[in-house]
């Protein structure tokens, strides 16, 4: 009796601590299974120290307050881009958190596995100057991925997918669902795999892009690279918490 009574305490504890757990901790890689080698770079994004070596492109403001990173353009301004500083590998996990402030318009997109079209680190001086201006991204010195997650332009109706494309070109080489929806105010949990020739997206635990680079579309796979945050000029998100693993 004794024994039994203890574990009937215990258990309620126990489911306890694991809901807390998932609180505090979130999201990993491992929840979409995927194994990673080291965590090799994260910035809290809280203040201005935590990423004073990302790079800004464009007429973006940044402003900090309760642990939140927020991006967006005075007076609706101009796009804008935020580089990481570190070089993710060929196959990583990059993760953070986001919330929309501005629910009229806005939309965001991610860069990944940036390099110049000889390879060049996307900061080298060789490469022609960027302010924000889409096709100096997508269609001219530079090669990437890039995933549009949050669709809300004011100019076009409100776009029901995201898409990847890889470019030079703006060639859209895989579509899915809406990442995050235009009504919605909630904090997300972005996660971005890249496992060689396999990249995935996921808002949350819901998957949004699975799309192999069988290497039709401007040649072989792209390996390592730079990651940015791109927002259009209406958007007013806010980040937090900026994780990059490498993948075994």
């Amino acid at each position: 009796m004794k024994t039994a009574l203890k574990y009937r305490v215990h258990i309620p504890f126990l489911f306890a601590a694991l809901f807390i757990q998932s609180v505090i901790f979130g999201q990993t890689p491992s929840d979409f299974g995927v194994e990673t080698d080291k965590l090799v770079y994260q910035s809290s994004m809280a203040s201005a120290s935590s990423i004073k070596d990302w790079t800004m492109e464009g007429p973006g403001r940044l402003r900090f307050s309760d642990g939140w990173m927020n991006m967006d353009s005075p007076e609706k301004e101009m796009h804008h881009v935020l580089w990481c500083p570190e070089m993710a590998p060929e196959s990583f996990a990059a993760q953070w958190e986001m919330q929309n402030r501005n629910l009229e318009a806005g939309l965001c997109i991610v860069f990944f596995a940036a390099t110049g079209l000889d390879g060049q680190d996307v900061m080298d001086p060789s490469l022609p100057d960027r302010d924000g201006t889409f096709s100096q991204y997508n269609d001219q010195a530079l090669q990437n991925y890039h995933i549009s997650y949050y669709a809300h332009n004011p100019k076009l109706p409100a776009r029901a997918m995201a898409r990847l494309r890889k470019n030079p070109g703006k060639n859209i080489v895989s579509e899915g669902p809406p990442g995050i929806v235009v009504s919605s105010d909630k904090i997300h949990t972005v996660t971005l795999i890249k496992e060689g020739s396999r990249i995935r997206l996921f808002v949350d635990q819901n998957a949004i892009i699975d799309w192999v680079d069988d290497a039709k579309v401007n040649g072989a796979p792209l390996g390592s690279g730079k990651i940015a945050l791109r927002q259009m000029q209406w958007t007013h998100f806010r980040y937090r918490n900026f994780k990059l693993w490498s993948i075994q």
